[in-house]
């Protein structure tokens, strides 16, 4: 049932947080976090740790052109051989990391985003495909999943894709009305897109996701219905429902939208709202901020039994301990380190290109960062925190470890947001909405900076 929310609840809750697609987070992460942190990384990952399974990530940035909401690190080029140069890097940087970790380690998760991952034609799908395989034994029953744009898809493209190897294909579609199509400069004929869609399926794949964003310039509760109506009859086997982030001054491509036909704070929420009780309705599972998944899917399985995980290729039932990103802005997680891609073309060709690992900034997670991780990733993913979840690891129960937690829960048990006994803290149906509010109250580092935030507001 939806839950009542008003005006002045949501203009209380809706601060900007982070995601927590890690903890801590990016904007927490070191400067002179560099090469030589990621080597020792690496190093521990190939003599101490032969045997740990891989998820790999490969970011490609290119794109056709810019769309005005895009927050994503994309390039628009016309220059003849760009991708195959990106490509040459790729492989440079893959050899400089098997020869840390050694080739054949099981990877059990693949994922390309971008930018505009079919924006590559067929030999270079091939040969970044083989890349992957010559540096990695991947598993019979892998994950090997690509982000498409339908603008220059199409269903021998999607037939192609799935002959190569791909399993999972996720398609950008953010909107059908082209009112706000036009205000976002992302023209996406309907039926175009509804053709890549049945090729996907045509062409053998059983797990077709579908992106949409709400809050975007134009949209309104009867416009996103439509969307949101025509999405549903498709039947995809997972959607993500990402609210806009409007952050100019970190991506100045959205200086082109105009804000003055952009829903805000509640009129924008009663947007996820609707998205919310219309997948239920349809018999999805809300999975974490702003996922659903059809109720038989794994993610809802392992919702429903409290064993959901997330890394930051997305929500998932087992993921590999580490996740090892290739190509310019790509973020790993190795050994307990954090890492980031220089997320420049120039700087990462040009690392890699020298024979330097391409790294700006990263993290090593010391006991409370990872104690705080395990909390928050808990919490995000699976709605309750069970007190005695830590105990076995650190020796005590997280009320006892973090009992400034514990003491900043009155307010949000009063607002109906959660509910605590002497086992644990639990997110309510009123909460979920407000669930980033919560995990904020485990973060350590949140408001140190002093810099412009460039978290999205909470709805």
């Amino acid at each position: 049932m939806k839950p009542e929310i008003s005006q002045a609840f949501v203009e209380k809750y809706n601060q900007p947080g982070p995601r927590y697609t890690s903890y801590p987070t990016v904007p927490a992460w070191q400067q002179d976090f560099g090469a030589d942190d990621y080597n020792a990384a690496l190093t521990e990952l190939g003599q101490d740790r032969p045997d740990d399974e891989l998820a790999i990530y490969l970011h490609l940035p290119f794109c056709a052109k810019h769309c005005h909401y895009c927050g994503c690190n994309a390039l628009v080029t016309k220059e003849k051989g760009a991708v195959d140069t990106y490509l040459d890097n790729v492989e440079k940087e893959l050899t400089m990391v098997t020869g840390k970790i050694g080739t054949g380690r099981r990877a059990v998760q693949i994922h390309w985003g971008g930018g505009t991952p079919n924006f590559l034609n067929e030999p270079q799908t091939e040969r970044a495909l083989n890349l992957l395989r010559t540096a990695f034994d991947v598993a019979p029953d892998a994950e090997v999943s690509l982000e498409i744009d339908p603008r220059i898809g199409s269903a021998e493209q999607a037939k192609f894709l799935r002959q190569v190897g791909f399993n999972r294909i996720s398609l950008g579609v953010q909107d059908f009305d082209q009112r706000t199509q036009k205000a976002i400069g992302r023209m996406q004929g309907r039926d175009r897109t509804l053709d890549v869609y049945h090729g996907c399926r045509d062409a053998g794949f059983e797990n077709v996701n579908v992106d949409l964003v709400y809050g975007l310039p134009g949209q309104t509760e009867q416009s996103f219905r439509e969307t949101l109506t025509e999405i549903i009859g498709l039947a995809p086997d997972r959607l993500a429902c990402f609210s806009y982030a409007h952050v100019p001054w970190v991506r100045p491509e959205q200086n082109k939208v105009d804000t003055t036909i952009m829903l805000e704070g509640y009129d924008k929420f009663q947007l996820f709202l609707l998205t919310v009780d219309m997948f239920e309705q349809a018999d999805y599972t809300w999975i974490g901020i702003d996922h659903f998944a059809k109720s038989n899917d794994e993610l809802s399985v392992a919702l429903r039994n409290k064993v959901l995980h997330r890394n930051f290729m997305g929500y998932a039932t087992k993921p590999a301990p580490h996740m090892l990103a290739f190509g310019l802005s790509g973020i790993g997680d190795v050994c307990d380190r954090f890492v980031q891609n220089d997320p420049t073309l120039e700087g990462w060709s040009g690392s890699v290109s020298g024979g330097n690992l391409p790294i700006v900034k990263g993290h090593k997670l010391n006991h409370d960062d990872k104690l705080r991780r395990k909390t928050i990733l808990q919490l995000m993913c699976n709605l309750e925190l069970p007190f005695d979840l830590t105990t076995e690891e650190y020796g005590a129960p997280v009320n006892e470890l973090m009992p400034e937690m514990v003491a900043a829960m009155p307010p949000f048990i009063e607002d109906g947001l959660v509910e605590m006994d002497d086992k644990g803290i639990y997110i309510t149906n009123k909460g979920r909405y407000f669930v980033r509010n919560v995990a904020m109250t485990m973060d350590a580092y949140l408001g140190r900076g002093k810099d412009k935030p460039i978290f999205s507001k909470t709805i």
